[in-house]
């Protein structure tokens, strides 16, 4: 799809070309009969194939109808209507187009010389040789050239700008979609809090209440309903724990740790990063905090990928003191953090911003270790929580 501001360009040269080349097909005819040549007739028929052939390249699938085997018909018919007719020399320059839009490189403009050529000697043996009769196919054929070349350039540029466009649509599309995701992800966190802060700590207190209560009084008359409380208190629990893990993050469904191993195989797959992974795999963190260190990962992986060139990459958790801090290393060219929070580097200061939001939303600090030449160490720092 051609872009849609130069659309009408293409359109008004290619039905100009058109109308021009059968013009000046019917021009190279009407004089012989004018003239009562006795070659008109045959000139006239050349003329009919000439157009039709035209046609049909013009209409049907260019894989079903080779260019070049095309051109070189196009060429035969024009040269034996020449031959018939001198006026015939003018499709000359409709076919200068031709050349230089359908031939690939060089051999359009190769084609336009010999066809040049080619009107030049028609001419010249035709009406005899005069300076009108050289200087005129040659001021067509350079002209011809120049608004070919800018003709495929604007091609190229419209090509480009389409396709950007449909980059953008395409990035458009990707970041509407995550947004969707992430708001989801975020809903179904939020709700898995607030069952865990309320409805999960009520039940698991009405069940230790009532465990006291039966500890207390084992035998006495109300021993049996309070039993049959506990045990449904538990199954209460039980069940909504089961809800709170269901609302959890699908990539978070087999673990933290399983998560980022997941991620950096992914990666490893796709990139050939070399990403190790360590983590305890027994870290008791609130699903908040795993979602937001799982994002955080995402990012610094997915700006490492992109933007630092490097072979090896290490995704680092370590919890100490009632902190977790997730790190991520890498060998590649890194870059100038103080730049980056000047404004400079927005190829990566973007993810840095979002890492660093995200962050701080939890109360947590990001730190950037970096230098040109030396590698990146992003580093992220939150408050384990209750889990």
């Amino acid at each position: 799809m051609a872009h849609a501001t130069l659309t009408p360009v293409f359109v008004g040269l290619r039905v100009g070309l058109h109308v021009l080349l059968v013009g000046l097909a019917a021009f190279a005819v009407v004089p012989g009969f004018v003239t009562e040549r006795s070659s008109a007739p045959w000139a006239l028929l050349i003329a009919i194939l000439f157009v039709a052939v035209y046609a049909g390249g013009v209409l049907l699938p260019r894989k079903r109808v080779p260019a070049t085997l095309w051109v070189a018909a196009l060429t035969l018919l024009w040269a034996v209507l020449v031959w018939l007719a001198p006026e015939g020399a003018y499709l000359v320059f409709p076919l200068f187009f031709l050349y230089l839009h359908v031939l690939p490189g060089a051999g359009g403009i190769i084609a336009v010389i010999a066809s040049t050529a080619i009107a030049i000697l028609a001419l010249g043996l035709h009406l005899g040789f005069s300076i009108g009769g050289v200087i005129g196919p040659l001021v067509g054929a350079g002209a011809a050239i120049l608004i070919g070349l800018g003709y495929r350039a604007l091609a190229r540029e419209a090509a480009e700008r389409q396709e950007l466009v449909d980059e953008l649509l395409r990035t458009r599309e990707r970041l509407a979609a995550t947004e969707r995701e992430q708001g989801a992800l975020a809903e179904r966190s939020r709700l898995a809090r607030e069952i865990h802060d309320t409805v999960a700590q009520g039940l698991s207190s009405i069940q230790m209440l009532l465990h006291a209560a039966e500890r207390d009084d084992p035998d006495g008359p109300g021993a049996r309903h309070v039993r049959l409380a506990r045990e449904t208190a538990a199954d209460s629990l039980a069940e909504t724990r089961r809800f709170i893990r269901e609302l959890a993050p699908p990539s978070l469904d087999d673990g933290f740790a399983a998560a980022l191993r997941r991620l950096a195989e992914d990666q490893s797959r796709r990139s050939g990063l070399v990403i190790s992974v360590e983590t305890p795999d027994e870290l008791h963190l609130p699903m908040s905090t795993q979602t937001a260190l799982l994002r955080i990962a995402q990012g610094a992986v997915s700006n490492v990928v992109r933007h630092a060139a490097a072979g090896r990459a290490q995704i680092l958790v370590e919890a100490i003191d009632g902190r977790v801090t997730l790190s991520v290393h890498d060998d590649g060219v890194g870059f100038d953090p103080e730049h980056v929070a000047a404004g400079g580097g927005s190829a990566d200061s973007f993810g840095l911003r979002a890492i660093a939001e995200r962050a701080r939303q939890l109360g947590g600090t990001l730190v950037v270790e970096s230098e040109p030449g030396r590698g990146t160490l992003l580093s992220v720092t939150l408050e384990k929580g209750d889990a």
